[in-house]
């Protein structure tokens, strides 16, 4: 919102703002530290001198305005120089050193974490990718020190009050972005009174045709409800002065934009939303508020599935409030919140009541410890996030969360979001827990992973240690931590496992020259990495493991000036001689081909398929020949004598078609200890039926047995296994 104007703005307005904020800082800062944000105001308008907004005020009132917002939450002497300055860096030559100099490194870090990146790597960028990495920077930032999402947040706030001159889609796309990042964040940390601004302005600022309409229904409607709103608090306050409850009772006009999200979801017009007003109860102490809870039941009766205790269980910023929804007179639903003031305080302003209530400090800090450990998990989150447009998607993921409360084994509460699975419980308690699940039960009853969680159930997660995470869970896990711990355990398990395979492949490849790749010199390791461009022999055995680099090229170029070197580049067959053993569970860098379903004991044959690494095929599989044209990259292998695990065959099965005949089929595999995947009908007449089935076997010997006995079935015509 920077622009450089030739005229001067009068300076009645940012003389009315830095008295009104010396005003409010005289109220709760010593004069020394007073003077020190004076100091600051100067040293800003110097600095940003000639610098208009393109609504003609000069550029200094905005950093002048967003230290006034911070000063009503009593933000310390630093924090109000940062609001002051936040601009300086990005805006002008000032420098983060030069500030540091000049007050101290405390402001000089808060302007930075700030700060927007100018430039990023040096690459041009997209407007989401640029946005992105400074809402990522920000996070960063906001790990060292919380005032810096406080001073970014009433940035944000005055720059949606000042929206009106910019552009329509300008206006737009910020108010978009703080509908998306900036009021979940403020909600996130607990400022309600914040957040409801902030959704109220970019809802005007997207929509302001809607905004208007509705704005101006509900003030036409508002004189038609006041009968009914002084009847109900009436009532309220009366039931509760007769039980000698001294409880405060306020009645508020619900904000457009959350009126107008209750229209979007219920799908209904305004005349339909009944509950625009809700009622507050403060009371002095919890056990007042439960008592409270108990008359209004008693008054008005209550919806079924509507209550909600916040208090027993707060949400995961901290709030606490009883929340009910009663039928009130005329047939009229209305909502009732009841809490203690100090937990109204909270619940207002959330983690910026560190600073507003300083004597509450038990509290404050709860309201503190909550925000450093959700700030915590996202600074785990982002170290694994591939880059700032998956980082935000985690984000948002996490910021919009419907909670719903479950069990541990031992009574512990897990808070989860609704719609979260087993899998999403199982990284909530740790990340180790989450990656060696295998099943779960819930309520003592066995489940599978996919399992979507219901409030009240007690989970139990099963794990084991062989288990490794699946990327199929990737399609049902929704939590943000879940997510980014499964991708950073396949993208890492995958570099390991190829770094192995590649070793081996190396190691296999030596051996016919009688070497080990322990015993070649470091200096010729050194030289092979400077010649093939790689940072370590890690780097350079992985990409032999997926398939980038031929381990025989490798091998002739580590021993070229040896006795050695006289091996030709063309004597494959010398050099393949041995077979590499396969386990065959290897996952990721060795795959087994589905054409034809290699199992264990099974004659094979591999190639290699660049950043993929070996896929194994049958030694008789059809499509061989074709591979065999164009893959010159074959490699012999053979199945490790200790190989253990359930592989998938498949077999070709002619039944007569009768009632029953799958049943008695599927009952007679399971019995020999294997499990069908998949069945699917080839042909079908009304008297037989051919179906291919994929079943998993330990080796040809179980696969053998299995087909023998199906074969001694009455119903059984003809069986085969499937190679291609």
């Amino acid at each position: 919102m920077l622009e450089i104007a030739d005229t001067v703005e009068p300076k009645r307005l940012q003389d009315d703002l830095i008295e009104r904020l010396c005003t409010t800082l005289s109220g709760y800062l010593d004069q020394n530290q007073v003077r020190d944000c004076i100091r600051a105001y100067e040293f800003g308008a110097a600095a940003h001198a000639g610098q208009f907004r393109k609504s003609g005020e000069a550029y200094i009132c905005h950093p002048v305005s967003v230290a006034i917002t911070l000063a009503e939450m009593r933000m310390d002497a630093s924090g109000i120089m940062a609001a002051i300055l936040h601009d300086v860096i990005e805006d002008t030559s000032i420098s983060k050193k030069e500030l540091g100099e000049q007050f101290s490194q405390e402001v000089a870090e808060l302007v930075d974490g700030v700060t927007k990146l100018s430039k990023i790597d040096g690459k041009s960028q997209s407007q989401a990718e640029a946005q992105a990495e400074n809402v990522r920077k920000m996070f960063l930032a906001m790990g060292k020190d919380l005032r810096v999402i406080l001073v970014k947040l009433a940035d944000r706030l005055h720059n949606m009050q000042t929206l009106g001159v910019m552009p329509a889609e300008k206006k737009r796309r910020i108010a978009r972005e703080t509908l998306d990042i900036y009021a979940p964040i403020a909600n996130r940390l607990g400022m309600n009174k914040i957040r409801h601004r902030l959704e109220s302005l970019s809802f005007e600022a997207m929509y302001p045709l809607r905004y208007t309409v509705l704005t101006n229904a509900i003030k036409k409607a508002r004189g038609n409800r006041s009968k009914i709103i002084d009847t109900i608090e009436s009532a309220i306050k009366m039931r509760l002065d007769q039980v000698d409850l001294h409880c405060d009772v306020s009645g508020r006009e619900k904000d457009v934009y959350s009126i107008y999200q209750k229209m979007l979801q219920k799908k209904v017009s305004l005349s339909s939303i009944f509950d625009v007003y809700a009622f507050r109860i403060f009371c002095d102490d919890v056990d007042t508020c439960y008592r409270a809870l108990g008359i209004i039941h008693n008054l008005y009766k209550p919806i079924p599935g509507r209550f909600k205790d916040y208090i027993a269980l707060p949400k995961a910023n901290g709030y606490q409030s009883l929340h009910t929804i009663v039928i009130g007179p005329y047939g009229v639903p209305v909502e009732i919140q009841i809490r203690t003031h100090e937990m109204h305080r909270m619940a207002e302003s959330g983690i910026a009541a560190h600073w507003l209530y300083k004597s509450d400090d038990d509290k404050t800090e709860k309201f503190q410890a909550r925000a450093n450990e959700w700030l915590r998990d996202l600074l785990e989150i982002q170290k694994s996030a591939g880059d700032s447009l998956e980082f935000i998607d985690n984000l948002k993921v996490d910021l919009f969360p419907q909670e719903v409360f479950v069990f541990t084994p031992k009574g512990g509460i897990i808070k989860i979001p609704q719609g979260a699975t087993v899998v999403d419980f199982a990284y909530a308690v740790h990340t180790d827990i989450g990656n060696a699940c295998v099943s779960a039960r819930i309520d003592k009853q066995l489940v599978p992973l996919q399992t979507r969680l219901e409030n009240g159930m007690t989970v139990e997660v099963i794990t084991a240690s062989w288990a490794r995470p699946n990327p199929l869970w990737l399609n049902y896990v929704i939590t943000a931590k879940a997510r980014s711990s499964i991708r950073n355990f396949l993208k890492h398990f995958k570099q390991q496992e190829a770094i192995s395979l590649g070793r081996r492949l190396l190691d296999k490849e030596l051996q016919v020259m009688h070497l080990r790749l322990e015993n070649i010199e470091e200096s010729r390791i050194r030289a092979l990495l400077e010649v093939t461009g790689m940072q370590s022999l890690n780097d350079l055995l992985g990409d032999i493991g997926l398939g980038n680099k031929m381990p025989f090229l490798i091998a002739k170029r580590l021993t070229q000036d040896d006795i050695y070197a006289n091996i030709k580049l063309n004597d494959v067959d010398q050099i393949q001689k041995t077979a590499l053993v396969i386990k065959g569970t290897e996952g990721m860098v060795i795959t087994l081909a589905k054409c034809c379903r290699p199992i264990p004991g099974d004659s094979i044959i591999g190639y290699f398929n660049p950043g993929k690494g070996i896929v194994v095929h049958h030694h008789e599989c059809r499509n061989r020949t074709v591979f065999l044209k164009t893959h010159t990259s074959w490699l012999d292998v053979e199945w490790s004598s200790e190989v253990a695990g359930d592989f998938p065959a498949e077999i070709r099965i002619t039944v007569l078609n009768q009632r029953g005949s799958l049943a008695t089929i599927a009952s007679t595999i399971s019995e020999l200890g294997s499990n069908i995947e998949n069945v699917t009908v080839v042909d079908q007449d009304d008297r037989v039926c051919v179906d291919l089935i994929t079943l998993t076997v330990k080796d040809r010997v179980h696969l053998a047995k299995i087909m023998r006995r199906l074969k001694e079935l009455s119903i059984v015509i003809k069986i085969s296994r499937v190679r291609a």
